[in-house]
């Protein structure tokens, strides 16, 4: 039982680190321009965008793994 919560949770580490990296290294400079003054507007939303895709897709990658685990544990 404790091999599967703890690689649940590095799991989530690994999911939290690498979401960050991407976070900061690929969204970050991101800049619009042409706009004018909506620039920034629009550079935010896409990253907001692309921020909420990141964080709903790590949610749906921890449930298959809890489901995994739990599942992995009743059987034994």
């Amino acid at each position: 039982m404790k091999s599967g919560l703890f690689g649940f949770l590095f799991a989530m580490w690994a999911l939290i680190i690498v979401g960050g990296g991407i976070i900061v290294t690929l969204l970050g400079p991101i800049s619009i321009s042409g706009f004018g003054d909506l620039d920034w507007f629009i550079a935010s939303v896409i990253k907001a965008v692309i921020a909420i895709v990141l964080v709903v897709i790590w949610i749906l990658i921890l449930s298959k793994l809890k489901n995994f685990i739990f599942k992995k544990e009743i059987n034994l």
